[in-house]
C-alpha cells in the first residue's frame, strides 16, 4: 500500500444541527444523555505497546476495500468537546453541520482561515477501537468520521469519492484530498507515543492509520451503520 492524500470545501445551505446522542469532553469526562459524568481523575487506560500495535496489523489488513461502513460519527462544537451523533448533516460549505471546522484556522492557508481540503477528518474504525480500548474513548481521537474501510493510499488515492448511505436515497458524497493527516500532541497524550510513531511510521503512513482528510462534494444526511461505497478516480 502506498501514495499520499488529504480533505474539503463548499457552497450550499446547511440543515439545522442534529441533536447529539452523547457528549464527550476532550479532557476525558464523558457526558451521556442521562448526564452521567466520568471524572477527569479516572485512571487513563494503558497505552498500546509497539509489539501490540504490530500484532494488530493483520486485523487492519482485513478491512473492506470497496464497500465499508460508517461506524462512528462525531462533531466538535467547541474546543474541548465531542458530540457522538446518531445522525449528522454533511454540507458542502460547512462540512459536518454543527462542527467547528469552519471556525478553525489553518497555518496551511494564505489567510489563516479554515483549510477547504481539511473539512473532514476520517479515521479507521478498527484502529481507533484498538487504541482506545474503552469504546467511550474513541471520540477523543478528534476525527469526525470513523469508517470500517481500507483507507490506504493504494486503495483510496486522492480524488477518490466515498458515497455514505444508499446512493439511490440521497447518499452524501465526500472526496479524499491530498493534504496528509498526521495527528498532534493531543493524540500522543491520549493514545501514547508508540501509537503516534506507529500510525506515522513505515507501516502506518501508507495505510493512513492516523486517517485522511476529505471534503464534502454532495450534501446529505449520514448515520452510523450507513454503507460507504468507494468510487476511484
Amino acid at each position: 500500500m502506498t501514495t499520499p492524500s488529504g480533505s474539503a470545501q463548499g457552497i450550499e445551505t446547511a440543515m439545522p444541527p442534529t441533536p447529539p446522542s452523547e457528549v464527550v469532553s476532550e479532557s476525558a469526562p464523558t457526558v451521556t444523555p442521562t448526564s452521567e459524568v466520568v471524572s477527569e481523575s479516572a485512571p487513563t487506560p494503558a497505552h498500546r505497546t509497539a509489539e501490540e500495535l504490530a500484532a494488530f496489523v493483520p486485523q487492519l489488513l482485513h478491512a473492506p476495500r470497496d464497500v465499508g461502513t460508517l461506524k462512528l460519527l462525531v462533531r466538535r462544537p467547541v474546543p474541548g468537546e465531542r458530540e457522538v451523533l446518531d445522525e449528522g448533516e454533511l454540507d458542502v460549505a460547512l462540512g459536518l453541520v454543527g462542527d467547528s471546522w469552519s471556525e478553525r484556522g489553518s497555518s496551511r492557508t494564505p489567510d489563516g482561515g479554515p483549510h477547504p481540503d481539511m473539512q473532514l477528518n476520517v479515521m479507521s474504525a478498527r484502529m481507533v477501537a484498538f487504541l482506545a480500548g474503552d469504546p467511550e474513548r474513541r471520540p477523543l481521537a478528534g476525527d469526525q468520521l470513523y469508517l470500517d474501510l481500507d483507507l490506504s493510499h493504494d486503495n483510496l488515492p486522492a480524488g477518490t469519492r466515498l458515497t455514505i448511505g444508499e446512493p439511490s436515497v440521497r447518499g452524501a458524497v465526500i472526496e479524499v484530498t491530498e493534504v496528509p493527516h498526521t495527528g498532534c500532541a493531543k493524540f500522543v497524550e491520549r493514545f501514547g507515543p508508540e501509537a503516534m510513531r506507529f500510525v506515522n511510521g513505515p507501516v502506518g503512513r501508507p495505510m493512513r492509520l492516523r486517517g485522511l482528510n476529505a471534503r464534502v462534494i454532495v450534501p446529505g444526511r449520514v448515520r452510523p451503520g450507513d454503507p460507504v461505497t468507494v468510487t476511484r478516480p
